[in-house]
């Protein structure tokens, strides 16, 4: 059994034998084994490769060619703990050599239809999404390069829940804003390999499928507590302590608290049409 295989199969709990070209494993062996790195050395990102790894992930691909994803290096101290002091539950930010966001531009465009004399004819959900997705493909390919040459990323999607502050730090301007942050630098330890659902639960052939899902999850639950058992049960005051808990009971807590209720008024108060 091949090395993919092995990290597959502990991965996803999914044997798979591909054919595959031998210059393809390296990239392949990484993205799969890949896992979230918090603790960083105390080693500075050189501009230069920073700069590289940004032209690289603004190479991805984009909606109409649009170039709707925009990225903000937050070198300065002020803005950064301005960020920083948002997400306390996060203290080892603050030692992330390099902390960046990721940001939706639909800006640009609309810039440019005033500088064409064009009229802008699509002023509804459809900018605002495609302009998410964009710096969302951003992001996922700069952390592609990043880990291609050594570095460990972590996402913030938590730069939302106060989304008005950050917004104000970076400056943004109307029809801009932040899709989520991303902390880098050179990894202090090896990351840790979460294990996902299943491929059959989340790759469909010809039509969605939920077919057994109930029993699927609850298997996925149980492989991944065996080998990845949650350090302490969320929120146990209000739900009480339970002796099966797994991803499905996580994740039901966490999204039974209320968060970023004001991020659809944020995004109209950046002019957004959400109809």
């Amino acid at each position: 059994m091949s090395e993919l295989s092995e990290l597959i199969e502990r991965r996803f709990g999914e044997r798979l034998e591909a054919d595959l070209p031998p210059d393809s494993v390296p990239t392949l062996r990484r993205m799969l084994a890949r896992g979230v790195r918090r603790a960083f050395l105390d080693k500075p990102v050189e501009p230069a490769l920073l700069r590289t790894l940004c032209a690289a992930a603004l190479a991805s691909p984009t909606k109409s060619d649009l170039q709707q994803g925009d990225i903000v290096i937050v070198n300065d101290q002020a803005r950064r703990a301005a960020i920083f002091a948002t997400i306390p539950d996060h203290p080892w930010l603050a030692a992330a050599p390099v902390f960046m966001v990721f940001l939706g531009n639909n800006r640009r465009q609309r810039q440019i239809h005033a500088w064409r004399g064009k009229p802008f004819a699509n002023d509804h959900l459809d900018p605002f999404f495609n302009a998410a997705v964009d710096s969302a493909i951003v992001m996922a390919t700069f952390i592609a390069a990043a880990e291609a040459v050594g570095l460990g990323c972590c996402p913030i999607s938590q730069i939302r829940n106060h989304v008005r502050t950050v917004s104000d730090a970076l400056e943004l301007p109307a029809h801009v804003f932040p899709v989520a942050g991303l902390a880098v630098g050179w990894p202090a330890r090896d990351g840790e390999l979460s294990l996902r659902l299943p491929l059959d639960v989340r790759v469909h052939v010809d039509h969605f499928d939920e077919a057994d899902l109930p029993a699927r999850i609850d298997a996925y639950d149980r492989r991944r507590a065996a080998v990845q058992p949650y350090r302490r049960q969320r929120d146990e005051a209000r739900f009480g302590r339970v002796d099966a808990y797994g991803w499905s009971e996580d994740k039901a807590r966490q999204y039974a608290n209320a968060e970023r209720a004001d991020f659809g008024a944020y995004v109209r108060g950046q002019g957004f049409k959400l109809d």
